[in-house]
């Protein structure tokens, strides 16, 4: 999957807690706020917009909507 560098502005709090969760997953802080970014698009109900008429890209989005949701049944 392709990333891009950004900057984000986050609260003390969030940013310990993402810290501390990374941590215990033994990942780097971006990937797990991509995962939570993720997962929390899906919970709130995002469905991936076609914006061009790319098989393969429509095939990740589908692939990590379904990967996102999976994590989310796991979590309860």
């Amino acid at each position: 999957m392709a990333t891009r560098k950004v900057t984000l502005s986050l609260d003390s709090g969030a940013l310990e807690f993402a810290e501390r969760a990374a941590k215990a997953h033994g990942i780097s802080v971006s990937s797990w706020l991509s995962k939570a970014a993720r997962r929390e698009a899906v919970r709130t109900g995002y469905t991936p917009q076609a914006v061009a008429p790319v098989e393969a890209a429509a095939d990740s989005d589908e692939a990590e909507r379904t990967a996102a949701e999976e994590d989310l049944r796991a979590q309860g």
